[in-house]
């Protein structure tokens, strides 16, 4: 075959100066299939002289093709099936070319080498999806959603990643620039009006202005307010257990994983270090702490290792977005435990009575009475993280912001129209409102990307992995 009859896609001579890139788009190792993908002008060119194809390449159709000896190419290596797409009709909105081979590292790295040798460029981090966003084909919350699908841990958080990469927080916020856009045309229009005599009169009224201001704010203080959910279903929170030695923090640790996780005996101090595991808990990823049993002032630990261990317990106490502080139901409650649990108040906490099928014990303290051994009240328990986490409606909210870029976003899109509402109050000049909106419309562009700096571009997709 001649090169025109294996690229009937571009005449080579027409490539414009862009870079073609490649990389694997497939995890590390070996397996049943493996990708790389090509990107750019020269990559229908390429694949031709990597393949002997079973008929020409044609858009958004999978052929068969033989991967060649980059050393013979009268033989070949491996089969695979390759598909093109012919931008801007493709993922990245340039040329693309997917080949999926069999997975062994050495066949997809030859494909890469030989790729190398015959002009293309190594891929970075998120380039393939830097590539769709700079064309047009995803927004940055799009293109954010691609990384959160791959990161996904649970089934629902891949659900909220699919919605935000259908556009979910883009058509949440539209209607609110399309009220802000509406208010600074009106705004220039009644300036470029007035004109001699009229130069005092304002054109727009100022309790126009205030009503138009406060309707844009409306949806997006209601935006901003998902940030805790959408961060929530995002990265997900950390659980810890405290309380004294022997209170069944990792039996309860162990029925909250329905496996047993931790090992328990009824010898006090038998957990000498934090354990942890992750679970879904309402489709919200958790990850729970099992600690060390806190001795209490005047209690004495048994030696170094135990010390050591209580010393990671008050830091996993800190750091953790809630604090199940377990208390044995067959003892009183004692005064340092009463006073660890003023200590939480003002942070997101449950007071848990375990063993409350053994004895009657002080419960007046507790929130919540569980047996780790019958399972009686875990359920409930469960249900009362998630109130605590308020995480209720996370799951129902695909359109929630989910890191802080979006959020300072959103946030400084307020604090804008704020000023913007505060100058016509004060009667201040058109000139100056529109100074304020401009800045409220140039942050919530910057949430989806049409005012987003390169180096904001830079951090964003450096997080993204090779092949993306």
């Amino acid at each position: 075959m001649d090169d025109d009859e294996l690229n009937p896609l571009h005449d080579i001579n027409t490539i414009d100066t862009i870079d073609t890139i490649v990389a694997i788009s497939t995890p590390p190792g070996r397996g049943g299939i493996g990708i790389v993908r090509l990107a750019g002008p020269l990559s229908f060119a390429i694949a031709a002289q990597l393949l002997r194809l079973s008929a020409p390449l044609e858009h958004g159709r999978a052929r068969f093709a033989r991967v060649l000896d980059p050393s013979d190419a009268t033989t070949t290596i491996d089969d695979a099936v390759v598909t093109a797409f012919v931008g801007p009709q493709s993922y990245t909105g340039d040329d693309l070319v997917e080949i999926a081979a069999h997975g062994s590292p050495v066949v997809l790295e030859a494909i890469v080498l030989e790729s190398l040798a015959l002009g293309a460029k190594p891929a970075g981090p998120g380039e393939f999806t830097r590539r769709a966003f700079l064309s047009g084909r995803l927004d940055l919350t799009q293109a954010e959603a691609v990384h959160d699908l791959i990161a996904a841990q649970t089934l629902d958080q891949a659900r909220v990643a699919a919605q935000q990469l259908g556009g979910a927080i883009s058509r949440r916020v539209a209607p609110a620039k399309g009220s802000l856009l509406h208010l600074i045309a009106l705004l220039e229009a009644g300036m470029d009006f007035a004109s001699g005599e009229l130069d005092d009169v304002d054109v727009v009224a100022p309790v126009q202005i205030d009503t138009e201001i406060e309707e844009t704010q409306a949806p997006l203080e209601e935006l901003a307010a998902s940030f805790r959910r959408g961060q929530l279903m995002r990265s997900g929170a950390a659980l810890a257990l405290v309380g004294r030695p022997n209170a069944g923090k990792s039996s309860i640790f162990n029925r909250l994983l329905d496996r047993e996780r931790a090992i328990v005996t009824p010898v006090p101090g038998t957990t000498r270090d934090t354990v942890e595991e992750s679970l879904a808990l309402g489709g919200i990823p958790v990850r729970l702490i099992d600690t060390a049993g806190l001795r209490m002032e005047g209690d004495a630990a048994a030696d170094e290792a135990e010390r050591q261990g209580i010393a990671r317990s008050l830091e996993a106490l800190a750091d953790a977005d809630l604090v199940l502080l377990i208390h044995d139901a067959t003892v009183p409650w004692g005064e340092e435990e009463r006073a660890l649990a003023a200590r939480l108040e003002g942070r997101p906490h449950l007071l848990v009575e375990n063993k409350v099928d053994l004895a009657g014990g002080d419960s007046s303290n507790a929130l919540l009475a569980t047996s780790a051994l019958t399972g009686e009240g875990i359920n409930a328990l469960r249900s009362a993280i998630l109130r605590e986490l308020k995480a209720e409606g996370a799951l129902a909210d695909a359109g929630a912001l989910n890191n802080l870029r979006q959020q300072e976003a959103v946030n400084d899109t307020l604090t804008a129209l704020a000023a913007a509402r505060e100058a016509n109050r004060v009667k201040l000049p058109h000139e100056l409102i529109l100074l304020d909106l401009h800045t409220a419309l140039r942050a919530l562009d910057s949430l989806t990307g049409a005012t987003t700096p390169d180096d904001i571009l830079g951090m964003i997709f450096s997080t993204f992995c090779i092949g993306k």
